[in-house]
């Protein structure tokens, strides 16, 4: 363990809704115990907040010693306009899920692209970078498609319920790989090796499926963003089905890791941030 002898502070957050459910303050704060600097992690629960609401809590992260904030839903792209500064990926995707405050100046990052990524690699590369399928176009289906390009995968099929997000995100890509917009669902999942929920549909209290039980086969591989539950039932029908799959945690881990880098300056353990959210998961579903 890393001594720190004036034991360092760090106050970061998140902000979002519905968010009482995150891991991230335990991943955070105890990242930041197993370095030897006390980080802590405020949840800042705002439902419908509106651009003018948005700017007033990020004045405040400004104002009051935040070392930075994340973004997570429904606030990913909306924050955009209202930072000072954007990293060069984050500005390409146009979402952030990671404000840091350095100067009283407001940068926005997405570690949802680099951790999804890190824990999407090993499936792109068993796959030989074979076409994908995207289900949602949002925040987290835009870093996720960013991801996958910069992997080599040979296109993306992406399909929204808002065809004009699909469009929107297909049309960003098209300088980077094939991308084209589906239909429906079906046929996104043509010729392609993977596919990917990149929406809330399997969040709890919701027990929907992203993809249709029928689509699904031994030949794909499966991601799902969502985590809560871990085994969402996307995840359980393809695990059923013979399927490959990542399940959220490690997009989890990895996302809050390189956040807590970005916040802090420090390399954290990231066995700490696993067991941290596993913990966790396992209070969650055991008292319920």
């Amino acid at each position: 363990m890393v001594q720190s002898p004036t034991r360092e502070k760090f106050l970061t957050g998140l902000i979002g809704a519905p968010i009482a459910q995150s891991a991230a303050p335990a991943m955070h704060e105890q990242a930041g115990d197993a370095l030897g600097v006390h980080c802590h992690y405020q949840l800042i629960e705002v439902a419908g907040a509106d651009a003018a609401d948005l700017r007033a809590l990020l004045d405040g992260v400004r104002r009051l010693g935040f070392v930075g904030v994340n973004v997570t839903f429904p606030y990913k792209e909306a924050v955009v306009p209202l930072l000072d500064e954007m990293s060069a990926p984050a500005r390409d995707i146009g979402a952030v899920n990671t404000v840091v405050v350095r100067d009283g100046r407001l940068i926005g990052h997405n570690t949802d692209t680099t951790g999804f990524k890190r824990a999407i690699a090993d499936l792109v590369a068993a796959s030989n970078r074979g076409a994908v399928a995207l289900i949602g176009a949002g925040g987290v289906g835009k870093a996720i498609a960013f991801a996958l390009a910069s992997l080599g995968v040979v296109g993306i099929s992406i399909f929204d319920a808002d065809r004009a997000k699909a469009e929107r995100l297909a049309t960003q890509l098209r300088d980077r790989l094939e991308a084209r917009v589906a239909d429906d669902i079906a046929d996104a999942l043509q010729a392609v090796v993977g596919v990917v929920n990149a929406t809330p549909v399997g969040m709890l209290p919701d027990r929907g499926m992203a993809v249709p039980e029928a689509l699904l086969n031994r030949g794909l591989w499966v991601a799902d963003a969502v985590y809560t539950p871990l085994w969402t039932p996307l995840l359980t029908a393809a695990k059923a089905r013979g399927a490959r799959l990542m399940i959220g945690r490690e997009l989890a881990i990895y996302q809050a890791a390189d956040a807590f880098e970005l916040f802090t300056g420090l390399k954290p353990p990231v066995d700490v941030i696993q067991n941290a959210f596993d913990a966790v998961m396992a209070s969650r579903y055991s008292s319920a």
